[in-house]
Parts: C-alpha cells; sequence; structure tokens
C-alpha cells in the first residue's frame, strides 16, 4: 500500500531588480565617485592642497547617496521629503477647505490634491452599461474603474487555488500587451456592515400577514446581523493614455476603453474574480464620497436602495475640510494613517498570506489595501532579467562563506526568473498602500498597533507614509492613480539614484 504525500502549493521567487552602480551608491553615484577619483587625481599633480579641495566636496556629494534605509532611500530621498513637507505646510497647502463658503470657486465639494485636475467621463460598453471614466487631465490618462465580488477561498480546494492563482498571474502578465496601458491597482475596501442591504431585501419582503412571533424572528436577525458582519469591496482600476497620439478625441477615448472591457472582464472572472462589471460614474462618486467622510456610508446606501440611484457627481464627491499632519490626515468624519509596502516576504508564501490583512479588523472605521500594478513591456523585460541574471552571477563568483550562499540563492532565482520569462510570463512591478480610517486622533494609536499586528502574520514589511499621508490616502482610492506618474522626478533618473 502506497501513501500519497499532498503538498501545498507554495508561490513566490519575487525580487528586487538589482541596480547598475557599485553597492549602494546607484548608477549617478559610481560614476560621479570615479569621476571624482580622476578629478582628484589631476588636481593632485598640481598641489596636495588642491587635491583636498577637489576631494572633499565630491566626498560630501556621494556619501549620502550609499546611506541607505531597507526600502532604499538615501539621505538625499528623506531630505527632499522633509523639504517639501515643510514647503507645502509654510504655503499652508496641508490644509484643505471646499464648498459654499470656501473661497474656491464654483462653491461645490471638489476632491483635493491630486485629484483636484480629475475630471468625469461616461460611456457605455458593448452591452450598454454605463461605466465612469476618471480624465487625469495632467498627465492626459484615463482611469477605468471595475467593480468585482471574487470568490472567497472557505472550503475551496488547494487545486482550484492554484488555478485561480495561475490564471490572475497570467491576466497580470496580460497588462503588458495592452496598448497603452500604464497601470493597474487592485483595492480590497472593508467596513463594518450597516445592514442596509439586507435590510432592504428581508423587511420589504415580509407578507402582511406574517405571523407576529415570524415578524418579530426576522426583524431581530435584520438588527442584530450587522454587529456580527462586515462589507467587503473590491475594485480593480485600469490606467490607459491615449495610443496614436497624444490629442485623441475624448470620445474616440471612450469608444476604445468600451471595447476594451469585455476581454479583460473576462479574464478576471477565470481569476476568481467572480462577477465583474464596469462602475459609472456615479459609483465611483460614491466610493470617493464614503472614503472621505465614512460616516454617511449607510445614508448612501439607504438612497440607492429606495431611489436606485444617489444623483452624486463627481464635484460633490470631495470632502468639506482636510487637514494633513506627519503622521496622519484628518478628512470629514474620519481620520486616516497610511502605510507604504518596503518589502515582500522572503522566499516562498501559500496562497493565505494576506488573509488576515484583506480580511475585516474589528474597531476600524475602514481599511483599504491597495496593490499597485506596473506591468513592463516585453522587450524591457527580457533586458532587465538578463541584467538581474548577470548581477546575481558576479555576486555568487565574487563572494565567499554565508554571504555565497544568499548568492548562491539569487543566483537561483534569477535564473529562475529568466527561463519563466523566456517561455512568456510577464514581468510586473508591484507596491502596496494600506489605509487605516478611525473615528477620531485618540483613535490613531489603536490603528498602530492593529497594523503591527496584521503585519505579524504576512510577512511583509511596510512602514508609514508620514510627511505624505495625503498622498498615500488618495493612491489608495480606486481612482487609477499612478505614484511613479506624479513625481516631478523622471522614472529612469529615480532608478540611477
Amino acid at each position: 500500500m502506497t501513501t500519497d504525500t499532498y503538498k501545498t502549493p507554495t508561490y513566490g521567487n519575487w525580487r528586487r531588480p538589482r541596480k547598475a552602480g557599485l553597492g549602494p551608491l546607484g548608477l549617478i553615484g559610481t560614476v560621479g565617485t570615479f569621476g571624482g577619483l580622476v578629478v582628484t587625481l589631476l588636481a593632485s599633480m598640481i598641489s596636495l592642497r588642491a587635491a583636498i579641495i577637489v576631494a572633499v566636496p565630491i566626498a560630501i556629494g556621494v556619501a549620502p547617496l550609499a546611506i541607505r534605509t531597507q526600502d532604499g532611500r538615501n539621505v538625499y530621498n528623506m531630505a527632499g521629503l522633509r523639504v517639501s513637507w515643510l514647503r507645502r505646510k509654510s504655503k499652508r497647502q496641508h490644509v484643505y477647505a471646499s464648498g459654499p463658503l470656501s473661497a474656491r470657486p464654483g462653491g461645490r465639494f471638489r476632491p483635493p490634491g491630486m485629484l483636484s485636475d480629475v475630471t468625469m467621463l461616461e460611456g457605455r460598453d458593448p452591452y450598454d452599461r454605463p461605466f465612469g471614466v476618471l480624465h487625469h487631465k495632467h498627465r492626459n490618462l484615463f482611469t477605468v474603474v471595475i467593480s468585482c465580488e471574487p470568490d472567497g477561498g472557505s472550503l475551496v480546494d488547494s487545486d482550484q487555488v492554484d488555478i485561480w492563482v495561475a490564471m490572475w498571474g497570467e491576466w497580470l502578465s496580460r497588462l503588458a500587451h495592452e496598448p497603452g496601458l500604464r497601470g493597474a491597482s487592485v483595492v480590497v475596501e472593508t467596513a463594518p456592515d450597516p445592514g442596509t442591504r439586507l435590510a432592504t431585501e428581508v423587511l420589504t419582503r415580509i407578507s402582511p400577514d406574517a405571523p407576529p412571533a415570524a415578524r418579530a424572528v426576522m426583524e431581530e436577525v435584520v438588527a442584530g446581523y450587522p454587529d456580527a458582519s462586515s462589507e467587503m469591496n473590491t475594485y480593480i482600476t485600469l490606467t490607459y493614455a491615449p495610443v496614436g497620439g497624444s490629442r485623441r478625441d475624448k470620445e474616440e477615448m471612450l469608444t476604445d476603453l468600451a471595447l476594451r472591457l469585455h476581454g479583460v472582464l473576462n479574464g478576471l472572472v477565470s481569476a476568481g474574480g467572480g462577477s465583474a462589471e464596469p462602475l459609472s460614474a456615479e459609483r465611483i462618486a460614491e466610493v470617493v464620497r464614503v472614503a472621505y467622510d465614512p460616516a454617511v456610508s449607510s445614508d448612501v446606501l439607504d438612497v440607492r436602495a429606495q431611489q436606485g440611484e444617489t444623483g452624486l457627481e463627481w464635484s460633490d464627491a470631495g470632502p468639506a475640510a482636510t487637514v494633513e499632519t506627519v503622521t496622519s490626515y484628518q478628512h470629514d468624519s474620519g481620520v486616516s494613517r497610511s502605510w507604504l509596502l518596503t518589502m515582500a516576504p522572503r522566499g516562498t508564501v501559500r496562497a493565505g498570506i494576506l488573509r488576515s490583512l484583506l480580511g475585516p479588523v474589528s474597531g476600524i472605521r475602514r481599511k483599504r489595501v491597495a496593490l499597485i500594478y506596473r506591468p513592463i513591456d516585453p522587450a524591457t523585460s527580457a533586458r532587465l532579467v538578463e541584467a538581474d541574471r548577470r548581477a546575481a552571477q558576479f555576486m555568487a563568483n565574487s563572494t565567499r562563506g554565508l554571504v555565497r550562499a544568499r548568492a548562491v540563492s539569487e543566483v537561483q532565482a534569477a535564473e529562475q526568473t529568466a527561463a519563466e520569462e523566456a517561455t512568456g510570463a510577464g514581468l510586473v512591478e508591484f507596491s502596496a498602500v494600506v489605509t487605516l480610517t478611525v473615528d477620531s486622533l485618540a483613535e490613531v494609536a489603536e490603528a498602530n498597533t492593529t497594523m503591527r499586528n496584521l503585519l505579524g502574520a504576512t510577512r511583509i514589511s511596510m512602514r508609514p507614509a508620514d510627511r505624505m499621508q495625503a498622498a498615500a490616502f488618495t493612491c489608495a482610492l480606486p481612482v487609477g492613480l499612478l505614484p511613479w506618474e506624479q513625481t516631478m522626478v523622471p522614472h529612469q533618473l529615480k532608478e540611477a539614484l
């Protein structure tokens, strides 16, 4: 008699690309170091004093590039963040007020910050369903928001979960072949269930001739159900740039996006996304409105349940007032604190690694986990994996001892990545933003403790988005904001640093 040993599938092999350059200096630091040595040697031919005068400023300028944090930031990055915060605070840009009594023209409640130049468009998909498109005018990008109801992982065979993971990986790899696609994100939002939908479904169906005991039981269930349940929403955003010229007509862009939605939605269903459909302009405005003012969540659901629509427009989806501090972001009826991903789990993980982070949490008014993806085109993917492969082999051949053991592991991971890319797998850069919203500033300390407990089970490392809480809060919303598209420093230059 033989016994088959079942092994739970594991996943992983994500790795941070190695930057060109010597050690932590990066490309610019390495060029500056060797260039400084050449200049110093030339100056030493004149005199020792001239060499010292030349070498000291070069050393002072290059040394901050060699001092880095765990997530790769150098001294210049951290100094720039502090200077930017002080500049915004001195200009009072950390305070925002809107509405009829504010100094802003129009008297509307427009979303603040990076959403201030965003306008809303609406088109029709091939099934004649309305879908909203967010137009980021500053970068001329267009974002489609999709709502889906993923299949749960409870009581599901591991083989089926493995199939879902494989299909999700295939869906991500296909994003690199989407013309004009700049990035995508998955936002999972959880909050206590107000019980509005259950009350609408149950109380309106009770027969007038029902026995009083049966009516009392149903009313008691409707009243007590929200205390032990939660509301979970999943959104997927796709951000496109115009293809074939940056001055394409908006109506032409809407038609192009409508034709692409069918293929995108089919891929999500096969990856375990369940029922998926694009959100209308009104629904997108409602999501943003509730994010800034969590107290109106039940009111929005009540109005939608009674009238079928709320009539909310994008120009009124923002908050009445916000105040950004170093460690938090205050907005209408909530106070939020956000965290940024610094390191993915090392080694292999199982499919449920993020279950605790994505699930509902007691004591938190609202929680959003945003996974942000940047697909890389096939030509660039091949170049990157080959560069990582050569760098890993060089490190393995030039080190010894325990350091060599880690270098050999890097070689194996790089070889596996190169083999998978050669067989058609896609290469995707990813990051994550987590936002916890509570009712008052006094509860922010409890949110910090909750976040530490959640991260303990996920094996990922995150840091607070201090001095940029407003930007991190906005990037966690399902509005298609891509962080690398919002910076004034080119992405290539930041990689060289």
